[in-house]
């Protein structure tokens, strides 16, 4: 059954012109490393635009399971670009407090 990641964060107010920069250049990197992300089935990106936290952000991962889900991202936290350039980058840009990762499953 599918299981869904849902990464949830809020971009710093002072830092939203450079997350969109930041967003282009992982969009990038990550068509470029299929590899690490071949276990999954789909994602997307959203922009909070009413209501909720200005700056907000949502993630969703769809993947055929939970195992692929931790395949996936072990060998991600594993890759020393994506921990030492991306990830860093990424988190010198969100309000640390905001961001979490949860995994949800379809109901039948």
């Amino acid at each position: 059954m599918p299981v869904f990641m849902v990464e949830t964060y809020v971009v710093k107010p002072e830092k939203q012109v450079e997350f969109m920069v930041f967003v282009k250049k992982y969009l990038e990197w990550k068509g470029k490393h299929p590899q690490l992300f071949k276990e999954v089935k789909s994602y997307k990106m959203f922009a909070q635009v009413l209501g909720g936290s200005y700056g907000g952000y949502v993630e969703m991962w769809e993947f055929e399971n939970m195992a692929e889900c931790e395949k996936c991202m072990n060998r991600v936290m594993q890759d020393k670009e994506f921990l030492t350039a991306i990830y860093l980058e990424f988190t010198s840009h969100i309000v640390p407090a905001t961001h979490s990762i949860n995994i949800w499953q379809s109901v039948p």
